[in-house]
């Protein structure tokens, strides 16, 4: 009878305890991230972003339907890391769907997502020694408050497997989440010059970037002709705005001009430049394309800075082809040669603007030096170490180029030719400039006449081409992608870094730098092992089993025989 008491005040005990704990949970709770990476903790900045969000925050993930193993990883980690975002804000809430599941007329609901932007992507699905075709859509629709923004939640990567590029896609669905709630929550605060009155590209050139940086920041033309006659209201005006972007000028600047924007990085003003110290011609006579240098009179303005862009031309093995037309109109064919004046950069740097970025297309870029003072600069993009340095004058002949080029691609390149090793051709600096007019001659009179910048920051970048956008039938096409080649560059992505790292205040761009390693099944080693797996995944419990209850009847016989 006190046995049978104190197994019962056991029972109760045990019983109260997880009544206890149950009712406990409901006020409280708290996740665990055990993973080495720490994949599932949220960075400061994502935490600061959503903790805005006073009204629910509706997410459609398209992520539902027969996918590959990797595709199906990235759904599992794309559903952890919004439970995540959920555990810290009660109004997220999200559902996984196929888009085109259940609908009488997919083609209409394709049509419908592409006039969205949203656009699928094709990935091979092998299931029992055969391999189909599937469209995926690996796209996310965010709401909140009448407003909708798109997630892309896949990452493009040139010559990389479904595997590695759902990896770097992974790494960067923080990122991509946060940036959509940033957009959702927080209006538009900081302000965009995009300079003009010395020849930049025109509008319609760079219509994708400015339509992109758009959606983060209030943009708007400042032109410089106006130093001439307004000098000190121009200075004035140009430091309402946190950042200036200057694309690719063919007119030199006058002093006054230069003046200005010399105070105004003085002033703390952060810029972007992307111009060249080169100009090309076409001889009206027999047609040959000639490259020559032009002097923008930048040189001394940006050597005290600490840099020079050069007034040459870069080369460079690992390149973006060229496409040709070759035959008469109605039979012409299009052909693709390897072309070494489009470099094709990458960086081995960790900085957050190039982490997990595709590779950058450029086309007759120079080279970067980078110049000893107090300014720290971090090479952001550079050729391969193939590449090699072209004076100018140079002429393009095709007829020339393009034999040589295949020749080093059937051959391989000489080591003695392409000795140039890694060339900047994008560079940021950070720190406190010192002003190219201290101690000289101002071009007019400002009030207060600054030596010395507050601590401030810019990116250099040797090429103003890398900016423009192609069009197909007079229309704007995405900026980084090439009709001829039907390819995706990393040129969008870049820049649009370069603007977040240049006015991020919340350390939003640092979250791409965050490393996660995803481990993938190969597919050769499964297909090969299969039997073997099937096998000993059959057996295997059978076995244990088996084990277990020989050893039970042998314990229990063992108990009642004595």
């Amino acid at each position: 009878m006190s046995f049978s008491k104190k197994n019962s005040l056991q029972l109760i005990l045990v019983a109260a305890g997880l009544i206890i704990l149950n009712l406990a949970s409901n006020y409280i709770y708290k996740r665990f991230d055990l993973t080495q990476d720490k994949r599932y903790t949220l960075s400061e900045a994502s935490k600061e972003i959503i903790y805005d969000a006073d009204s629910p925050i509706i997410i459609d993930v398209f992520l539902e339907g027969n996918f590959p193993p990797e595709f199906q990883k990235l759904k599992t980690e794309t559903k952890q890391l919004l439970e995540e975002f959920k555990s810290h804000n009660s109004n997220i809430s999200f559902e996984f769907l196929n888009p085109l599941e259940g609908e009488e007329n997919p083609e209409a609901i394709k049509s419908q997502l592409f006039q969205l932007g949203i656009k699928p992507a094709q990935v091979a699905v092998q299931e029992n020694g055969k391999t189909t075709t599937e469209l995926v859509y690996p796209w996310a629709l965010a709401y909140y408050n009448e407003k909708t923004v798109k997630i892309p939640l896949l990452v493009n990567q040139l010559g990389a497997t479904s595997p590695e590029r759902v990896n770097a896609s992974i790494q960067n669905l923080e990122y991509a989440f946060t940036d959509g709630f940033n957009k959702l929550l927080h209006p538009k605060e900081k302000k965009i010059a995009i300079l003009k009155g010395n020849g930049e590209l025109e509008d319609r050139n760079i219509a994708d970037f400015l339509k992109t940086i758009g959606e983060y920041y209030r943009i708007a033309p400042f032109t410089l002709d106006s130093v001439a006659k307004t000098p000190q209201r121009t200075n004035t005006q140009l430091k309402e705005y946190d950042l200036v972007v200057v694309a690719k000028p063919t007119d030199a600047f006058t002093d006054s001009e230069k003046y200005v924007l010399d105070q105004y990085t003085m002033s703390g003003g952060k810029s972007l430049w992307l111009f060249e110290q080169t100009t090309t011609k076409i001889d009206s006579i027999n047609g040959d394309t000639y490259v020559f240098p032009k002097d923008l009179n930048l040189n001394d303005l940006f050597f005290k800075y600490g840099l020079r862009v050069n007034a040459n031309l870069v080369k460079d093995v690992y390149s973006a082809p060229i496409t040709l037309a070759s035959g008469t109109e109605n039979e012409s064919q299009y052909n693709q040669y390897p072309w070494f004046l489009s470099p094709l950069t990458a960086s081995g740097s960790n900085h957050p603007i190039v982490t997990n970025i595709e590779a950058v297309k450029f086309d007759k870029a120079s080279a970067i030096d980078t110049l000893p003072n107090s300014i720290k600069k971090t090479i952001l993009l550079s050729t391969s170490p193939l590449s090699k340095k072209v004076g100018l004058p140079f002429q393009i002949d095709f007829d020339k180029e393009i034999p040589e080029n295949l020749k080093v691609v059937n051959e391989g390149p000489k080591p003695s030719e392409f000795d140039g090793g890694e060339i900047p051709l994008a560079v940021l600096l950070e720190g406190k400039f010192e002003s190219v007019f201290k101690n000289r001659i101002k071009p007019f009179k400002l009030s207060v006449d600054k030596t010395e910048s507050v601590a401030t920051q810019m990116i250099v970048i040797s090429d103003g081409d890398i900016i423009k956008n192609q069009f197909d039938r007079n229309r704007p096409l995405e900026l980084g992608f090439d009709k001829l080649t039907n390819t995706f560059y990393g040129n969008k992505e870049f820049l649009l870094n370069c603007i977040n790292y240049l006015l991020d205040d919340d350390g939003l761009i640092n979250i791409r730098s965050k490393e996660i390693s995803i481990p993938f099944l190969d597919p050769q080693k499964t297909a090969q092992n299969r039997n073997t797996w099937q096998i000993l995944n059959l057996l295997l419990p059978l076995g244990l089993l088996a084990v277990f209850g020989i050893v039970f009847q042998y314990l229990r016989k063992r108990k009642y025989t004595r």
